[in-house]
């Protein structure tokens, strides 16, 4: 296998164990909490210690990287995250649930961008999109596979293997990485920013813990406010700080660059629409129309097929359109599956939703792929630490976000309608809303130069020919006095 599959596949790994970690313990909830001697309802707020671990973290990862090396970091990563879902597997407690998560999501802010990081250095750009349509393909899977292996893993075994298969996946991942990934590191790591990390820690754990947790009933709405509101507040103070340091945790310098600032303020607003699916989306089937945790997960796993099927073909359609092209109409062409969801009713043929599923998958991988190559084919090689950690934490707030617009949507439908009892009927407006913030996306793309991305997408660089020169003026009188004549002649 050749270099630029293998590496991407090795860093795949570690992001489908992560990706599907998160998914697969939703299906077994009341599982886990009846076993552990706790409700449904308190168990969910200890998950969601795991986004607020991953917010805190995520921001120190490039500094690591550069420090100690992509390569140890890496596979130091896995190893924590394995740590952690040991213990998640052998909790008795909330209490001991609740550090293993932490734990986990220790891991996981380190896996996410520094597996990027050793990506992107180890890859020529040029190579970069087919490699990236690989490395997409776990964050696609990872949603749609979670729910019908922990409905099947929790029927069928016990809930704690839903923590033990990471086991020998990571086990291969920290192998393969030792043995093929290089050990890169920065020659000169910049000075690590203390201060920055402690505000941007409290700035994105607030917002992402508050509008995880926003619309689910978990906590009071006032508290909700207050975490958004202090994180919001230290973000503002962070931002200051960053305009001050030379070396900050989080480089919004970065946004200078056309192809970076569309992949970060389109691909959030792109991500948000989309990362609500794998919410709504089984809410709907299981609670609306009544099908099983597993039988909808084998529904939704529709979406995966579609993904799988792009990632062949990304690289060849991004190189013959380009990026620009192709991500603004693909933003709409994407966002109006999203929207056909709205039309899904307990009539509607299950194969009809499958095959729409299907399609959608497809166009979302694309999109997905070009997202992340775009971001970084300005990018200068000695910035690719600071570059993957601001794209990491960009997603990971889009996704938190995208739960709490589609869980607002729902929220407001049911206050409009007077009901409180979930139904059908009332997830049709929030795929609208979701879909309409999706479609936005397409601004900021079309906003790009027109050769945006040709760095890595193959395709060349449109070049400006210079203004011919002026001609003599003897020259001037002679063509102005042929053609006087040619029209007396004519």
């Amino acid at each position: 296998m050749t270099r630029e599959r293998l590496i991407p596949l090795i860093v795949a790994t570690a992001l489908f164990m992560e990706n599907m970690d998160s998914t697969v313990i939703a299906t077994s909830l009341p599982a886990i909490a009846a076993d552990i001697g706790t409700s449904p309802l308190t168990l969910k707020l200890a998950i969601t210690s795991y986004l607020l671990s991953l917010a805190v973290f995520i921001p120190a990862s490039g500094w690591t990287a550069d420090r100690f090396g992509a390569r140890m970091v890496f596979s130091l990563a896995i190893a924590v995250f394995m740590v952690g879902s040991i213990g998640c597997a052998l909790s008795h407690s909330v209490t001991d649930f609740v550090i293993a998560r932490i734990v986990q999501g220790f891991g996981g802010a380190m896996m996410t961008p520094v597996g990027r990081l050793v990506l992107l250095r180890s890859i020529d750009k040029s190579a970069l999109v087919n490699a990236m349509a690989w490395v997409t393909v776990p964050a696609l899977v990872g949603p749609v596979l979670g729910p019908p292996l922990g409905g099947f893993i929790t029927t069928y075994l016990t809930w704690h293997w839903i923590f033990l298969i990471n086991i020998p996946i990571g086990l291969l991942g920290i192998v393969m990485a030792l043995r093929y990934i290089d050990p890169i590191r920065s020659d000169n790591p910049e000075r690590f920013d203390l201060y920055g990390l402690v505000l941007a820690g409290v700035g994105l754990g607030g917002i992402a813990f508050g509008l995880s947790v926003a619309g689910l009933n978990l906590l009071p709405w006032s508290f909700v406010i207050a975490l958004v509101a202090v994180g919001s507040i230290s973000m503002t103070l962070y931002v200051i700080h960053a305009r001050r340091t030379a070396s900050p945790v989080l480089d919004f310098s970065l946004l200078r660059l056309p192809t970076m600032r569309a992949s970060i303020i389109g691909g959030f607003m792109f991500r948000l629409g989309i990362g609500s699916l794998p919410f709504l989306l089984p809410l709907l089937l299981q609670i609306g129309f009544g099908l099983s945790p597993l039988r909808s997960g084998l529904v939704t796993f529709a979406s995966a097929a579609g993904a799988m099927g792009m990632k062949t073909l990304a690289a060849r359609i991004i190189r013959t359109f380009g990026f620009r092209s192709i991500m603004t109409i693909n933003a709409i062409v994407s966002s109006v599956f999203l929207a056909a969801c709205a039309l899904f009713t307990v009539s509607t043929p299950l194969l009809l939703i499958m095959i729409l599923l299907v399609v959608g998958g497809f166009f979302r991988s694309l999109q997905f792929t070009a997202i992340n190559t775009l971001a970084y084919a300005e990018v200068e090689p000695e910035l690719m630490s600071r570059a993957t950690t601001l794209v990491s934490v960009n997603q990971q707030l889009a996704v938190s976000a995208g739960v709490a617009v589609g869980a607002a949507s729902v929220e407001s439908t049911m206050w409009l309608h007077h009901v409180t009892d979930l139904s059908a009927g009332l997830f049709a407006p929030a795929f609208i809303v979701v879909s309409v913030i999706s479609t936005l996306s397409a601004y900021f793309f079309w906003e790009m130069p027109v050769d945006a991305g040709h760095q890595v997408s193959g395709r060349g660089a449109v070049v400006v020919a210079p203004p011919e020169r002026d001609a003599e003026p003897e020259e001037t009188a002679a063509t102005e006095t042929a053609n006087a004549r040619d029209q007396r002649l004519g």
